[in-house]
């Protein structure tokens, strides 16, 4: 099992095939997404790498997150995300990871939030018909109609399909192929849409239901490596040393 990577929907965009086929795909822009801890199963009782994605100002961080980038001598994160790898896969802290961790062809699970909508009624929500518009119906069109039973059991059972908040929920979109790899711009094109907004965080995995392509790279298609040499400010450093 290997780690995936941090990246951020810019939208949805289309390309050709050899054969001149259109396809629907969505770029995903994958920036500064570097490795900012590791758990050992000796240590910690399992195997992780914690990943943190897109530079941000030191003075924009609060003093404990500041602590935590300066112990691993790496850049403040605007995202963290821990996945969970095998031993043999397992990075060093400082790890910096490239576009090119998948490769054309392969197949990936995408999680993301969906787009929120706010409260909406069963209509919305659920797709219910709706009350008559006649026939004795009267300010209550668009209403559930009933929802519990007789005396017994006399109550609503959980589950119940109701009006309530829609949207924004942890979702994953599983085999989405990728259908390219732009290693320069740092993004990579996934056949298909993805759950969330542009400019929304979303998580890129092997895919759990596919065997893995032949090609990908192990432990993890590596950008840089860690340089633990190069002291990253420390967590009381001032916010114009932070960034010099």
């Amino acid at each position: 099992m290997r780690t995936g990577l941090i990246a951020q929907k810019l939208g949805m965009s289309r390309v050709f095939d050899a054969n001149g086929k259109h396809v629907p795909v969505t770029l995903l822009k994958v920036e500064d997404c570097q490795v900012v801890a590791v758990q050992t199963k000796d240590k910690n009782g399992y195997t992780s790498v914690q990943l943190g994605a897109v530079n941000k100002r030191a003075k924009n961080v609060a003093k404990p997150q500041r602590g935590h980038f300066a112990k691993a001598k790496v850049e403040p994160k605007t995202k963290l995300v821990e996945f969970r790898v095998s031993e043999e896969n397992l990075l060093e802290v400082g790890d910096e990871l490239s576009v090119e961790h998948f490769v054309p062809g392969q197949f990936v699970d995408v999680s993301g939030i969906t787009i929120g909508k706010g409260f909406q009624g069963v209509m919305k929500r659920w797709n219910f018909a709706g009350l008559r518009a006649t026939h004795g119906v009267s300010v209550s069109h668009r209403s559930p109609g009933s929802t519990g039973q007789r005396q017994s059991p006399g109550r609503v059972f959980k589950n119940k399909k109701m009006a309530g908040q829609m949207g924004n929920k942890n979702r994953t979109i599983p085999n989405l192929r990728v259908v390219e790899v732009l290693a320069e711009q740092g993004i990579i094109l996934v056949e298909g849409a993805v759950t969330g907004h542009k400019g929304g965080w979303v998580t890129i995995k092997d895919s759990m239901k596919k065997k893995a392509h032949k090609d990908s790279p192990k432990p993890a298609g590596l950008k840089s490596k860690g340089k633990k040499s190069e002291a990253a400010p420390a967590a009381d450093a001032p916010a114009d040393a932070a960034q010099g």
